[in-house]
């Protein structure tokens, strides 16, 4: 227990903690009798969820069978970026769980959801070529988590019309984490049980919530796990890192990054080191499978990325920001996604990551799959039709790494106008030119999207975003982008000498100085 707990909790002895999990009992078996509102327990398959689930059943199982009418589900959301060892563990907790209920005659029924393709982690991160998550940019947690779960809640509430989310939350985690639950004590129905500020027809029941670590130890090596899972292998995974918390089920966007903990995502850059991948690695030989992942996910944590991204946003206009270096204060472009280069680059580190995986894993992983078919599906339609890329480098670095033809899930993907030798002959044309290149890409790709359309409405404006967006090199774009911010700030600022200035220097820029200086006749 540490000095933070401490702090918030009187020390409880085991024969008080005994008597209270009785009280708790007894709490939620009211509960559950109560009303017909089904409830949705939040699994992760750490301590603190499984101790939820474990006393939730408990309570439930010592009710009679015609009273338990009510729908439990365990609602557990993969992220398919889980650390491997966790994911199986929890999968097969899941499997094991399914059968112990019909054996038990339990109303408890687990559901496993995932990010829809479009959201997943590489489809966002390789194929849009969203930088890695930082503190300003937390683009994972809600498409990862936030999304999948409440989709599911949704569709229960749908049904039902109502339902009780069930969630092991503890104020023991963190001073901060009692912080934010004191706040939602003002949400409070009754003893545990709180409305849902942010869904409504919920209900967020915290049964554990006054617990401290040690007392969740306490009642899992005491109690056995009623669905036939192991809390002593539980236990031993825990031991073998050195962080201790979890990824609780992720209903909003106010829970914190759980980067630090052995139930994150393997590629988290929300901390400085994966600790706790880390010390998987080094305290069991039979865990070093786990390095290349670890490799992957220290690459792509790199502070200054800059040489790995383009100087525009994702939109193609360039933003810029006030940047403070060494006291030194200077006007830059705001980096946008990753390259095409590097975004092919960390597709093919990816797919060998996964082969090696396969190779020296445990006998029962060596399925594992790092990045899914529907994944590749997506990151070629984003390649193809979003970033016009038509040289389509997907299947050709697929096959390169896996000596295997690349066979894609979507229908009609064969047909192509465009290919890796119209790419070749386009970029010999375009002489070396990057921007050149891009350009005539973009408008070739948006031709051909039009042409088998009924009607090409909007292709003019597509077009003309074309040119908006491709036809300046880096470093014009960027004088371009200094001016428009140097022509607001001088109308901000009412200074009309400066304005005409800037709208001087831009139309000579535009048409030339000789002809402002020598208007034709025309031009009067």
């Amino acid at each position: 227990m540490n000095s933070d707990e401490l702090s918030l909790f009187q020390n409880r002895t085991t024969a008080d903690f005994i008597k209270h999990t009785e009280e708790l009992t007894k709490e939620i078996q009211e509960l559950y009798c109560g009303d017909e509102i089904p409830w949705c327990v939040g699994y992760s398959g750490g301590k603190d969820s499984t101790a939820t689930l474990q006393i939730i059943w408990y309570a439930i199982s010592s009710l009679p069978v015609e009273e338990r009418k009510k729908t439990i589900y365990v609602a557990t959301n993969d992220t398919l970026v889980e650390n491997p060892v966790v994911s199986t563990w929890v999968r097969n907790s899941l499997s094991q769980m399914k059968i112990a209920a019909l054996e038990q005659q339990m109303p408890i029924e687990p559901h496993l959801t995932y990010p829809a393709a479009k959201d997943r982690f590489w489809s966002c991160l390789i194929g849009k070529g969203y930088p890695a998550p930082r503190k300003r940019f937390r683009w994972c947690t809600e498409r990862l988590k936030i999304l999948p779960t409440d989709s599911f809640i949704r569709s229960v509430i749908r049904s039902s019309g109502e339902v009780i989310l069930i969630l092991g939350t503890r104020k023991a985690e963190s001073v901060q984490r009692s912080m934010n639950m004191a706040k939602h004590r003002n949400w409070r129905v009754r003893d545990h049980l709180n409305t849902n500020p942010n869904r409504p027809n919920s209900l967020i029941y915290l049964p554990i919530e006054d617990w401290r670590t040690d007392e969740v130890w306490l009642y899992l090596n005491q109690w056995r796990n009623p669905w036939g899972y192991s809390n002593k292998d539980l236990f031993s995974m825990y031991r073998g890192a050195t962080a201790d918390t979890e990824c609780p089920l992720v209903i909003d966007a106010s829970t914190p990054s759980c980067g630090d903990s052995r139930f994150g995502c393997w590629v988290c850059t929300m901390v400085n080191k994966d600790k706790s991948m880390e010390a998987m690695i080094q305290n069991d030989e039979e865990k070093e499978w786990l390095q290349p992942l670890l490799d992957i996910r220290n690459e792509l944590d790199l502070y200054n990325d800059r040489e790995r991204r383009d100087f525009r946003r994702i939109y193609g206009k360039v933003e810029l920001f006030e940047r403070n270096l060494e006291g030194t204060t200077s006007v830059e472009p705001m980096p946008g996604p990753y390259k095409k280069e590097y975004r092919e680059y960390l597709l093919r580190r990816v797919l060998e990551a996964q082969i090696q995986l396969r190779e020296n894993a445990p006998e029962d992983m060596r399925d594992i799959t790092l990045i899914t078919d529907e994944e590749l599906s997506e990151i070629r339609r984003i390649w193809l039709e979003e970033k016009h890329e038509f040289d389509d480098r997907l299947p050709q670095i697929y096959e390169e790494v896996t000596g295997e033809p690349f066979k894609d899930v979507r229908l009609g993907t064969s047909k192509k106008l465009l290919g890796g030798d119209e790419w070749e002959t386009l970029k010999d044309l375009c002489d070396e030119d990057a921007m050149h290149l891009e350009l005539m890409s973009k408008l070739l790709g948006t031709e051909y999207q039009y042409q088998t359309k009924a009607r090409r409405i909007g292709i003019y404006e597509a077009i003309e975003n074309c040119f908006e967006t491709s036809s300046r090199d880096r470093e014009e774009a960027i004088k371009n982008a200094h001016s428009k911010r140097d022509l607001k700030t001088a109308v901000d600022d009412g200074s009309i000498t400066n304005v005409k200035e800037i709208q001087l220097t831009w139309a000579q820029k535009k048409f030339g100085k000789a002809n402002l200086e020598n208007p034709s006749p025309e031009d009067n």
